[in-house]
Formats: structure tokens, C-alpha cells, sequence
């Protein structure tokens, strides 16, 4: 796992904006510190291709990328996400990273990776552009002239190698193999292109020198790499904990992730979370227990005083491992699935992913408004409560169907009161009630306050299907009625039942 986590962590470090080396120190302690405090043991932490970008976009405003004052904005960065996923964890709260919808995280993630892809590409090129994510694309793509043929011969190699790699075995570490047929090649040949150039030897050192006064400006970055972060961690400890019939518990892992995040700034790296990618092949190699990531992260400590073999690694190497490695998010299929399913949440989805897509590098703004707009469909569909009727004789029933709450009651108030206008001459009233998901009690006083007035329009009335979880708000206030209620519901019934029916 440290095999495939080294060259991974390099380029990582790259999508943050930060020099290939952060991502050592962002590789080794945070894995090891988590190993002491996870719940499910299977989580393979450390740094992330959507996490990097967030950091990138967090931080764009603060300081120029690969600057010392953003290689410590991104420490405390870190150490902003550390605490805050550990406050979350030791109060129990771990169930706000659901505040996420599933629709908002596929757009997300799916915008994300091809923003990361489209900035990878210029490297992968040997071109400098001036422009970033889609825009820098656009520009080296459109100016063929200022490719690095060896950069582009080095790049297609590392995905040719990657991809090969994949289809022999998914244990097979193709990003590995690639990174060091690289480094022979680039060393033998005297490659004069853009490479990792020198590494700092040695372990990294201790610090709580962080730039305390732009907390503030950090917090909310903060906040959505910490839940967006810790909802691919518990999808991967969700699948695994059932996949072997385990229990999980999330406010454990939160904590996990939070010290993770705490070790990685202390150090010098930046914000860390669990890898889907190396959790399953950690998983498929045998990792079964918390040692497997600890021995993951002491290994790469034990290689950090060597790690100067890797300066003559071409950029272009890193840019090709983010790309086959990122590719895989780029879910179009699932995504364009959430159409048949429900079409409000496919408009959540692709709001997100042209939000995503928009507002780089600030793309944590994309994930929020996501949020916004998941909340607004959410509030849109428990305002509606569409009612089915239909006439059988003298009688009209309806039949609501919905969430009926102090938002709603009245909307289904109003509805049956115009269609007991559109039908004057039947004489009594069925509320068929078992399609209604939830009754709060302000929806039962005004269904009560329905009954009252049919009633005074001298209309018989009943309530019939009453669900368990109704009845309580429902028997409550019809109560202070009378029991005329079921008693005319009953004597319906019963009348219906004597009457022919047609066919």
C-alpha cells in the first residue's frame, strides 16, 4: 500500500497546488495516527484527488500556490478540518455529513474530477498556461506549439502503464511502475523538462506555527472539506462493515479522520481523508485490521530519508498518475440515472456539477449552493400534496397523498374544499388518510378544522385508512369533535359494501 500511496501522494500534493514533497509528509504520520482511533479498520487515510482540489480552491485567495505562506495556509488548513472532524466525532454528531444528498455529491465529485483532469492536462503537455481548469485546457490545447514532445511521450506512458496495470490485476501498482521506469529514463536521458526536483531529506519536522489570524477567512473551507471528505470514508466503511458483517460507528472514524488531519499539519502537509481507491485494494491485499494503514504510513516515514531519488520525476508522470487515477469519478452513467429516478434530483445533480464547473477554484461555494438547492427541492416536494378523487354515488372521496405538516395542512385544506365546490351536489365525504406519510399535530387540528366545516355545509364526513403512526395527532383532535367521525366512516362503509357495483 505505502508502494501505491508514495507516488499517489506526490501528485496529490501537485492538484493542491503545493510542491510534490507536501505530499510525503501528508502520507506518512496521518495514517499511522489514524490507525490508533478508527472503527472500521479498512480505511486506507491520506491524501485525495477531490480533497487536494478543495484545498487548491480554498486557498487560491490567500496566497499564491507553492509559496511558503501557502504551504502554511494549507497546514492550518488542515488543522482546521482536524478539529473540526474531531468535535463532530467526540459530541456525536456524525450524522451531519448526510446533510450531503447523494445528487450533490455525484455532481460534485463528477465536476470536481474534470476540473482536476482538465488542469492536469498542461502538464501532461509540458506546456506553462496562464489560465486554470477549463480555461488553461482550452489554451494548450488550442497552442500545439508549446507541447514538450518528451513531457507528452512520458505522460501517455504512465497512462498507458496504469491502464495495462489495471487490466492484468487491480494489485498490480502500475502508478509505482511508471514512477520509476520514469525516474531511470529521465536520469539516463538527462530529461530537461519540468520534474520533482530536490526533495527535503528526512523526517519532516514538528510545528504549531500556523497563520492563526486567517482562521476566519479558512472556517467554512474548513467545514465542507470535512463532511464532503468523511461522506467517501463512510461509504467505504458502510460498504466494507456490511460487506463482513461488522459493526461501524461514524462518530469514531470522524474522530479517526479529525486526528488524521491534526497529525498531517503538525507536519506540514495538508488536508487528509480515506482513499475509496486504496481502501478497496487494501482490502483485496488483506488489510483487515487498524495495522494494515499504520504499517502503510510508518513504512513511507521509513523511506522520507531517501526520498531525494525522487527529483528526477518528470511533473508530466504526476499529472498522468491524478488523471488515471481521477478518471474513475467521472460518473456520467449514474449521474444521467438520477433522471428516471426523479427528475427534481437530476436538476440537483447537474445544478451541482455547473456550479462545480463555474466557480472554480472555489468550488467548496459549489458544494454549499448544492446544498441550497437539495434543501429547496426537499421543502418544494413537502409543501406539495396532491389528492385524488373520484365520485361513487352520492359520496366523494379523496385521497391525499404526501407529508402532511404545519407547511402543507392547508395547501390540502384549500384542495379539498374547491373540489367539494366542483362536485355541489354529492352528501358526504371520504378522507381516505393511509397515503399519508406523516400527520404533524397543527396538520391535525386543520384537518380537524375541515371536518367542522363540511360538517356545517351539512356534508357527512369520514376519515378511513388511518395509518399507526397518524393515529395519535389525528384521535387527538377529532376527539374534541365527537365520535361521529369512525362512526360515519363505519355506517359508509357499511353502505358501501350493500350497494351493486357494475362489473
Amino acid at each position: 500500500m505505502a508502494l501505491v500511496l508514495v507516488p499517489q501522494s506526490l501528485a496529490y500534493a501537485r492538484v493542491a497546488g503545493l510542491p510534490a514533497y507536501v505530499g510525503l509528509y501528508a502520507a506518512g504520520l496521518p495514517p499511522l495516527a489514524a490507525a490508533f482511533f478508527v472503527s472500521s479498520p479498512y480505511l486506507q487515510t491520506g491524501p485525495s484527488a477531490v480533497k487536494a482540489m478543495l484545498t487548491a480552491g480554498a486557498l487560491s485567495l490567500v496566497a499564491a500556490a507553492g509559496t511558503p505562506e501557502y504551504i502554511a495556509y494549507a497546514a492550518f488548513l488542515a488543522f482546521l478540518v482536524g478539529v473540526i472532524r474531531l468535535g463532530v466525532g467526540l459530541l456525536r454528531l456524525g450524522n451531519v455529513a448526510y446533510l450531503i444528498s447523494e445528487p450533490v455529491l455525484r455532481g460534485f465529485v463528477t465536476g470536481a474530477a474534470l476540473l482536476i483532469i482538465a488542469a492536469q492536462f498542461p502538464a501532461v503537455l509540458g506546456a506553462q498556461v496562464s489560465g486554470n481548469g477549463l480555461a488553461g485546457l482550452l489554451e494548450v490545447v488550442t497552442h500545439p506549439a508549446h507541447w514538450n514532445m518528451l513531457a507528452v511521450a512520458f505522460g501517455v506512458a504512465t497512462l498507458a502503464v496504469t491502464v495495462l496495470a489495471r487490466l492484468i490485476h487491480s494489485a498490480v501498482p502500475g502508478a509505482l511502475v511508471a514512477t520509476i521506469g520514469a525516474i531511470l529514463a529521465s536520469h539516463w536521458m538527462g530529461y530537461g523538462g519540468p520534474v520533482v526536483g530536490q526533495v527535503p531529506e528526512g523526517l519532516p519536522h514538528l510545528s504549531l506555527a500556523f497563520p492563526w489570524m486567517a482562521g476566519p477567512s479558512l472556517f467554512l473551507s474548513a467545514v465542507v472539506i470535512a463532511l464532503v471528505g468523511f461522506v467517501e470514508a463512510a461509504t467505504i466503511a458502510r460498504v466494507f462493515a456490511a460487506r463482513e458483517r461488522e459493526r461501524w460507528d461514524p462518530d469514531q472514524d470522524f474522530i479517526s479522520q479529525g486526528v488524521a488531519n491534526l497529525a498531517s499539519s503538525v507536519v506540514g502537509g495538508f488536508p487528509v481523508g480515506a482513499s475509496f481507491s486504496r481502501s478497496t485494494l487494501g482490502h483485496m491485499l488483506g488489510g483487515h485490521s487498524r495495522w494494515a494503514g499504520a504499517i502503510t504510513g510508518l513504512t513511507v516515514l521509513v523511506f522520507m530519508p531517501w526520498s531525494n531519488v525522487l527529483a528526477p520525476l518528470p511533473i508530466a508522470v504526476l499529472a498522468a498518475i491524478v488523471i488515471a487515477a481521477v478518471s474513475s469519478l467521472v460518473r456520467v452513467r449514474p449521474l444521467a440515472s438520477l433522471w428516471r429516478y426523479s427528475k427534481p434530483q437530476f436538476g440537483v445533480a447537474a445544478g451541482t456539477l455547473l456550479l462545480t464547473l463555474a466557480l472554480a477554484p472555489h468550488i467548496e461555494d459549489a458544494v454549499l449552493l448544492g446544498i441550497g438547492l437539495a434543501i429547496v427541492v426537499h421543502l418544494w416536494r413537502e409543501f406539495r400534496v396532491d389528492t385524488v378523487s373520484w365520485v361513487e354515488g352520492a359520496t366523494l372521496h379523496l385521497r391525499p397523498q404526501g407529508i402532511l405538516w404545519f407547511g402543507s395542512a392547508e395547501i390540502l385544506k384549500q384542495s379539498a374544499l374547491d373540489l367539494i365546490a366542483d362536485h355541489r351536489d354529492v352528501g358526504d365525504v371520504v378522507l381516505h388518510m393511509e397515503q399519508l406519510g406523516r400527520v404533524d399535530l397543527t396538520a391535525a387540528c386543520a384537518v380537524q378544522s375541515l371536518v367542522r366545516d363540511l360538517r356545517e355545509a351539512g356534508l357527512g364526513v369520514c376519515l378511513d385508512g388511518i395509518r399507526e403512526k397518524t393515529a395519535p395527532a389525528l384521535r387527538m383532535v377529532l376527539a374534541e369533535i365527537d365520535t361521529r367521525v369512525e362512526r360515519d366512516c363505519r355506517e359508509a362503509n357499511a353502505t358501501r359494501a350493500d350497494a351493486p357495483h357494475d362489473g
